[in-house]
């Protein structure tokens, strides 16, 4: 990312922002004045950085399997001409949390987030006949929490 693409009040917004949202009646009003901002700034400038591809998201991180659900990393295999057109069919489920291309034989990588564990089997068939590739998937064994945070 450009230095310029953001100025400092959006580094503090971006950096604040990673650790918790208030979960109050007004939390952008709560969390605008924990930055010394007007809620509308900081309503505006989330909205700006997410239009502009400073950021990619803004919403809570879910914990599937807590609320009973599950989540399975899966790996494809998909041609490059068709790379555009496979990864549409796959987006196109939401229980597709993230989708991703990497150089490898295995280009096509994506996080499913069910309501259930019975469901991670039934998407993945629903995205194999979809798209006619195989669905390599890779259920969670252990869980390593390592509190990601990117300094803006």
């Amino acid at each position: 990312m450009a230095d310029d693409m953001i100025d400092d009040t959006d580094r503090d917004i971006l950096n604040a922002l990673q650790g918790g949202f208030p979960l109050t009646e007004r939390p952008f009003a709560d969390a605008a004045q924990d930055l010394g901002l007007a809620e509308a700034d900081l309503i505006g400038r989330i909205g700006a950085m997410l239009d502009g591809g400073v950021a990619s998201r803004f919403g809570p991180m879910f914990d599937a399997e807590r609320m009973g659900g599950a989540f399975c990393l899966c790996a494809m295999a998909v041609p490059r001409e068709r790379f555009e057109a496979v990864a549409g069919l796959v987006d196109a489920h939401p229980e597709v949390a993230h989708n991703y291309e990497r150089r490898h034989a295995l280009n096509m990588w994506f996080v499913l987030a069910t309501g259930s564990p019975e469901r991670i089997g039934a998407v993945v068939a629903d995205i194999e006949r979809e798209t006619g590739l195989a669905v390599l998937a890779f259920p969670k064994l252990r869980e390593f929490f390592i509190g990601l945070r990117i300094a803006a």
